[in-house]
């Protein structure tokens, strides 16, 4: 599956379930706020895609946490697989994708 917008829910086992609060005091719930809140910006992520697509999402929390989350789909399900804070650099380029899309 090619679409996230098609996701049907999130997969959390073992092997993703609060990797990215030990990492980066990022949270499973905050995570999954990031694809619920306007806007989400997301992009292909061909540079890590070596078995399987990967994408890569920048967008709020409910807080108003701005992340970068990478993630994959594993049949309809979204699979994360990390997520962090945005970079200065992501943080710019989601403020200028912000305003276009408030302007639309």
């Amino acid at each position: 599956m090619d679409c996230w917008t098609e996701a049907v829910g999130f997969e959390w086992d073992a092997g993703n379930r609060d990797k990215n609060w030990g990492e980066h005091k990022v949270s499973d719930s905050e995570c999954e706020e990031v694809f619920f809140n306007s806007p989400v910006m997301v992009r292909a992520d061909a540079s890590h895609s070596r078995e399987e697509r990967r994408w890569f999402a920048l967008g709020r929390t409910d807080a108003g946490r701005k992340l970068f989350v990478a993630f994959t789909m594993r049949h309809r399900l979204l699979r994360v697989i990390s997520a962090r804070e945005m970079t200065r650099r992501e943080r710019r380029f989601y403020s200028i994708y912000e305003k276009r899309e408030e302007s639309a």
